[in-house]
């Protein structure tokens, strides 16, 4: 097995890739652009589903005679 620090210069290898070729400039800068949106939309998503999972439950006006923090 090759050593970390060359795995990435196996990749740069010409014909390392068979049959695929040269990625344009506006296509990559296309799909870094759709990889940031997706990120920042999975943030989003997951910072609104904690948020509201974390609000406090509504006080039921009840008396909890074993449970301290609530009576």
């Amino acid at each position: 097995m090759a050593p970390p620090g060359h795995l990435l210069f196996l990749f740069l290898l010409p014909g390392s890739c068979s049959g695929c070729g040269p990625l344009s400039l506006p296509l990559l800068a296309g799909l870094v652009a759709a990889d940031a949106v997706m990120s920042l939309l999975i943030v989003g998503v997951v910072f609104v589903c904690m948020r509201l999972h974390s609000r406090p439950a509504q006080e039921d006006g009840r008396v909890y005679i074993n449970m301290p923090g609530r009576g």
